[in-house]
């Protein structure tokens, strides 16, 4: 296992590296979705290339996607130099709706293309090779050496854009060589990790790093962690449980920012707590009701409606669908439940064997494939039959929970949000 994770892992370790540097002048502009804006223009290019006859991973497809990438890398520097009431982010989605749309058209013209999209948008990184980590890694360290260089105007420009005009910084200048630099690392992470990694690693780790630090280097340091740690779970994740490598990364790097939101709202609501008392509690007893009433409601006047959040109770908790059941429907459930169990265990035995005779594996007649494929498609029935019968339950239950466990709730929330508004009236 680890022979085959090592180098995708030293691949988002590269990633991080340069990501989460460009990643703190990003946030620091406001121009979030630069990056997205840029590695869609680079798939475009890479769509165009495909559709002229490159295969994804050849260096005609890196040059088209690059002068794509540079062209609007010179969109954006020149965007700058006029004041008009325009906010670079209108500029941006513009760019990024306009090169998604073209993107859709050359792809449906091209051979395979719903499978050119996919890998563009999640990429391959688990099948990367040592020879393209370290091109990449030479690339982004020479960059990293040049953005060390010109730091000085690259940070004022940044995080102090007025001041720097100010102080004769020529910014035109400076913002084509950030944004030139920028696309040339976003076409070759594209094309290695796909679209929505790429911002993944732009982004969050910097977000993470502007909510817990000041400094620059703080912040470096939090979102180099931070990438490691994503990474190394993300693809642990992906290995066990047979996961898309680059949707297990990007949902772990958001996992990751959820968790540390949630701990500075719980620092936040304290300190609040110790200087206003429980009146500080007023907002988060309203939220609170308002999403207990809402599931409460739901239930009420929707019974047979998908309920997500009960569903995932009782997955947890099979008592509670149970305790709605009389005796008699508790065994039919039980039973059905077991049905099912033992059905799906034979079926994953007996489909092994037919998928061994298909690829050559166990040799077997053809009359007794013959029982086989029958055998497969009875058991099949009576897995559906059981599970039918399962969904009758569940509707059962749903009925008698509408009353039981929806009005409580309902009228809990409630009150909860009359708790929360009566807290927090002003005070004479």
């Amino acid at each position: 296992m680890l022979d085959l994770l090592a180098v995708p892992f030293l691949a988002c370790l590269v990633l991080t590296g340069i990501h989460v540097y460009l990643g703190l002048h990003v946030l620091a502009r406001g121009v979030i979705f630069v990056d997205l804006a840029l590695a869609q223009i680079a798939a475009l290019g890479i769509s165009v290339a495909v559709l002229a006859g490159h295969p994804i991973q050849s260096d005609s497809a890196y040059w088209y996607a690059l002068a794509f990438t540079m062209g609007g890398a010179a969109v954006f520097a020149l965007s700058r130099l006029h004041a008009a009431p325009v906010p670079a982010e209108a500029i941006i989605g513009i760019v990024y709706a306009v090169s998604a749309a073209v993107a859709v058209l050359v792809v449906d013209r091209a051979p395979q293309g719903s499978e050119h999209i996919k890998q563009l948008l999640v990429g391959s990184i688990l099948t990367v090779t040592p020879r393209e980590v370290a091109t990449v890694a030479l690339l982004y360290a020479a960059l990293g050496v040049i953005h060390w260089l010109i730091r000085r105007p690259l940070l004022d420009i940044s995080l102090d854009p007025a001041g720097a005009r100010a102080r004769g910084r020529a910014v035109a200048v400076w913002d084509f060589v950030f944004y030139t630099s920028f696309g040339l690392v976003v076409t070759s992470s594209v094309r290695l990790a796909g679209v929505l990694l790429v911002f993944s690693y732009l982004i969050i780790p910097a977000v993470v790093g502007a909510l817990l630090a000041r400094g620059v280097l703080s912040r470096l340091v939090i979102g180099w962690s931070l990438g490691l740690i994503a990474s190394a779970f993300g693809i642990l994740a992906a290995w066990t449980w047979d996961l898309p490598t680059g949707a297990a990364i990007v949902t772990t790097f958001g996992v990751m920012l959820a968790a540390v939101a949630i701990v500075l709202g719980v620092v936040v609501l304290r300190r609040r707590v110790l200087e206003h008392g429980v009146r500080a509690l007023a907002g988060v007893l309203i939220t609170t009701g308002a999403v207990i009433a809402l599931a409460g409601g739901s239930l009420l006047a929707f019974p047979a409606m998908d309920q997500p959040w009960l569903a995932a109770v009782e997955h947890a908790v099979p008592g509670a669908a149970l305790a709605f059941l009389d005796h008699e429907e508790r065994e039919e459930y039980a039973e059905s439940r077991e049905g099912v169990a033992e059905g799906e265990a034979e079926l994953e035995r007996v489909t092994q064997m037919r998928d061994d005779v298909q690829w050559g594996r166990r040799v077997m007649s053809p009359d007794m494939q013959e029982r086989l494929r029958q055998y497969i498609a009875g058991r099949q029935e009576m897995v559906t039959g059981d599970r039918l019968v399962l969904r009758a339950l569940r509707q059962k239950a749903r009925e008698r929970q509408r009353y039981g466990l929806g009005l409580p709730l309902t009228f809990c929330g409630l009150g909860a949000i009359g708790a929360g508004l009566w807290l927090g009236r002003p005070r004479s």
